[in-house]
């Protein structure tokens, strides 16, 4: 939806967009390997006021090209988006000493790579805002029918980086969402852009609004109030667009009585958790005789979950592998060994969480003495889902993460390409959350050690985020 591509003036680079990252891209590439210094490049975007109009008019010359890692590239896809004027000087400044050494991405100290992870995280939680806190109203247009329109204003460039989410999510609504330097409209079938819009263009409220704030007022629990937590969350800005923010001031007056009133039944809680404990251990002794496919004839046990039973995070795997079939454990192999060092490196306790599989039983095939992993099929999968959804149910995690795509096929009922569900979360049947990352297992296949050395640190940032976006939901 971007116009064509960058307009390159010798060291003067306009780009079409505030998020050009194509453009950005193209534009970068060529003047790294014509050897031009950052400090010798003005980049601007289409629109702005000229300020360099006298700049070196002469071509960079040819150059050799040359690969980045890819988390560079996933990188600079979301610093694009900031609204820092110095974002793409930046990004060229790393992309330069990516091209003097393939592994400066390693360089933690280093103060540019810092400067740059921190807009990206910025950018990440300026999407999740965005994810959390629209609202759409519904609009009747003569002729046409229901319009859901939204007004939000974000902090950053990333209104068109998110609209596939929207489009996902939302993909059988026709709806727009307005914000001040552009807007989105989906029909149904086609996304489109148009010019940005304020809140006054915005509609009011409609009927739906009112059975929200009345859902709203009755799961607000007052025990969990932390007022200074609330409002670093969802900041004070967001309220206006939110119908249930009206009813906050009124709910938390009244806190302090409801909460007086949740004391006095606060005795029962002991057998309510001893109710989840035995519930659990009950489920966990049907599954160890579990017959729903054949893999229980081979496999020396059924291999449950583990983990506290009111955890932030759930895990699932695959499968157990032939060290869990053997202890009763899941994740206790060496891609266990892997996930748990991966975990901590992201700041996670596992002893926090809950690990279990989408398979319970080992799938394999003899080989001598030796019983080789064997993936489990769509039928497998489909007969185990029933554990799964068992122990959701009891668990009711924040969110839940799929180790793989066999994990991921569990959890959602269809195929999914992992790259292309990775940096965003699903939402699943029941409306629980859920990311998809890469099963610790697949790291230790990869042949080439640059390449397990890059996808194991693309594993630990996905469990940062993972660990980012559970802490903000607790």
């Amino acid at each position: 939806m971007l116009p064509d591509g960058p307009m390159i003036d010798a060291h003067r680079v306009t780009l079409a967009a505030e998020d050009d990252f194509d453009g950005w891209r193209d534009a970068a590439r060529g003047l790294a390997e014509a050897g031009v210094p950052a400090s010798a490049i003005v980049w601007q975007v289409a629109g702005t006021p000229d300020l360099f109009a006298g700049a070196d008019s002469s071509p960079p010359p040819p150059g050799r090209s040359f690969a980045v890692p890819r988390g560079f590239v996933d990188l600079a896809n979301k610093v694009i988006c900031h609204s820092d004027p110095e974002r793409f000087a930046l990004l060229y400044a790393m992309l330069v000493k990516l091209r003097a050494n393939r592994r400066a991405m390693e360089d933690r100290a280093d103060p540019l790579l810092d400067r740059l992870e921190r807009m990206a995280k910025e950018v990440r939680r300026d999407l999740h805002k965005m994810h959390a806190f629209v609202r759409f109203r519904e609009v009747d247009e003569p002729d046409v029918g229901a319009r859901f329109v939204a007004f939000f204003e974000p902090d950053h460039h990333i209104v068109r980086h998110t609209a596939g989410f929207f489009v996902r999510r939302f993909s059988n609504m026709r709806w727009s969402i307005l914000t001040p330097e552009l807007s989105i409209h989906w029909d149904g079938e086609t996304l489109t852009e148009g010019p940005g819009a304020s809140r006054a263009e915005a509609p009011g409220g409609d009927p739906v609004e009112e059975v929200w704030k009345t859902y709203y007022a009755s799961i607000f629990n007052p025990a969990r109030v932390k007022v200074k937590a609330m409002t670093k969350e969802m900041p004070k800005k967001y309220w206006k667009n939110m119908p249930e923010t009206a009813l906050i001031g009124e709910l938390l007056a009244g806190a302090q009585r409801r909460e007086a009133a949740m004391i006095e039944t606060s005795a029962a809680m002991p057998r309510i958790e001893s109710n989840l404990q035995a519930s659990w251990a009950a489920l966990k002794a049907e599954a160890a005789v579990c017959t729903r496919c054949d893999l229980y004839k081979c496999a020396t046990r059924t291999v449950f979950g583990e983990g506290p039973l009111a955890p932030s995070i759930l895990f699932v795997g695959e499968q157990p592998g032939d060290q869990e079939d053997l202890a009763g454990r899941p994740f206790v192999g060496p891609a266990g060994q892997l996930f748990d060092a991966a975990l901590a490196e992201a700041g996670i306790d596992r002893a926090a969480t809950y690990v279990t599989n989408a398979v319970k039983h080992f799938k394999f095939v003899a080989r001598g003495k030796k019983r080789i992993h064997s993936k489990p099929d769509a039928g497998e999968i489909e007969a185990c889902r029933w554990w799964i959804e068992q122990e959701r149910s009891l668990i009711r995690p924040l969110l839940t993460v799929a180790l793989g795509a066999t994990a991921a096929r569990s959890l959602t009922g269809r195929t999914v390409t992992i790259a292309k569900v990775r940096d965003a979360p699903l939402t699943l049947a029941d409306g629980g959350e859920c990311w998809v990352t890469v099963h610790p297992s697949f790291l230790l296949r990869l042949p080439d050690a640059d390449a397990r050395r890059i996808e194991r640190a693309r594993f630990v940032d996905d469990l940062k985020r993972i660990r980012d976006r559970a802490e903000s939901l607790g």
